[in-house]
């Protein structure tokens, strides 16, 4: 091996699931929607839906059909990215599954995660290998992200070739119908998969910046009773406080930013696209306009910033990998990556978990 050269994790294939159901804003018109208190919204619900997309820019989101699973929009994920790559799966060393809630079914919200997602979509790939390593990992939104953090180490160390980093979620089954925020969620998957490439020069994923605040902020979001008290039983629903986590977004995830790019000694002017993750497109061109600002630029330029999120609302770990898979395969409009572009992927979410990496395309 050239003494100057480095193993360095490169996506050879990606892949994306965006399920077939689309729900439109104005399926939710006719919902009754209470407040925390447990109140009701005395707003008409056109004015409810109206205001919701004005405030988060969504017009619709994606649902997966009633027979599948997360599990299920996995494999099919990674099943694209497996092909993508022309990749042998038995040669595969680990298979990595970011979600929050499991396999819930259509209409229970049992978050079912025994046997691991991971094992679950190895096994619906039927791959054999028993050296195939299958786990999962829950970190929020940002589970995609750190999971590619994670498998990144995993080939740099050596102890492994190839990793399957998958991102799968179906959030829009843990929300109270009556909670407004039941509109923010969607489902989806996206996966890429990584190998050891040698290099004397940088890329694919490179450095990154991680955080975790528990001291005030581990319950902005969270499982808990629903508002309206005619439902309340033993099952939690999903739940956030919109406001506090829209600040603390706002404070955090540009610093967290600029920390990863200070440790790759780059400038935002390196940064050919910002793929963060689609919770809410106000907060979102919020956060990269304090990013421009932390660098002295009045300018925000927002195309370096894609999003999906009016079509397919916030599918949680599901945003980022499927916005590189979209954008990698020229499948997003006015959206091009080109070898040796840097591309930052960052996201916020429950822990409260910010996280985000430089990758250099090869």
């Amino acid at each position: 091996m050239n003494s100057k050269a480095e193993i360095y994790a490169v996506a050879t294939g990606t892949g994306s699931y965006v399920p077939p159901v689309v729900k439109a804003n104005a399926d939710f018109i006719k919902n009754t929607f209470y407040n925390e208190d447990g109140t009701v919204i005395a707003a008409e619900g056109q004015d409810i839906v109206e205001k919701f997309e004005q405030i988060t820019d969504i017009a619709e989101r994606r649902c997966a059909d009633k027979n599948h699973v997360t599990s299920d929009l996995a494999t099919f994920a990674a099943r694209e990215a497996l092909d993508d790559a022309g990749f042998d799966k038995e040669k595969l060393d680990y298979i990595i599954v970011a979600h929050n809630l499991g396999d819930m079914r259509h209409g229970s919200i049992y978050p079912d995660i025994l046997p691991t997602l991971a094992s679950r979509v190895k096994k619906k790939l039927d791959i054999k290998n028993p050296k195939c390593i299958a786990y999962d990992i829950t970190f929020g939104c940002p589970g995609w992200t750190q999971a590619m953090i994670q498998a990144n180490y995993y080939i740099k160390s050596g102890d492994a070739k190839s990793a399957l980093v998958i991102g799968a979620d179906t959030l829009s089954r843990a929300m109270e119908p009556h909670d407004r925020d039941s509109m923010i969620f969607a489902d989806g998957a996206g996966a890429a998969l990584l190998e050891a490439r040698e290099s004397e020069v940088p890329v694919g994923i490179l450095k990154h910046a991680v955080q975790t605040d528990t001291d005030e902020h581990i319950d902005l979001l969270r499982m808990d009773d629903p508002y309206n008290a005619a439902v309340k039983g033993e099952n939690l629903f999903l739940k956030m406080y919109g406001r506090r986590l829209y600040n603390y977004a706002l404070t955090n995830v540009p610093q967290v930013a600029k920390e990863c790019l200070d440790r790759n000694r780059m400038v935002l002017g390196d940064v050919k696209k910002v793929l963060i993750h689609q919770a809410n497109a106000k907060m979102d061109e919020a956060i990269l306009k304090r990013i421009f600002r932390l660098y002295g630029e009045k300018k925000v330029d927002l195309s370096v910033m894609p999003m999906t999120i009016r079509e397919l609302g916030n599918s949680s770990v599901a945003t980022v990998p499927t916005l590189f898979d979209l954008i990698r395969k020229g499948k997003l409009s006015d959206h091009v990556l080109e070898s040796r572009d840097n591309v930052m992927m960052t996201s916020v979410g429950a822990g409260m978990n910010i996280n985000a990496f430089m990758y250099k395309m090869p």
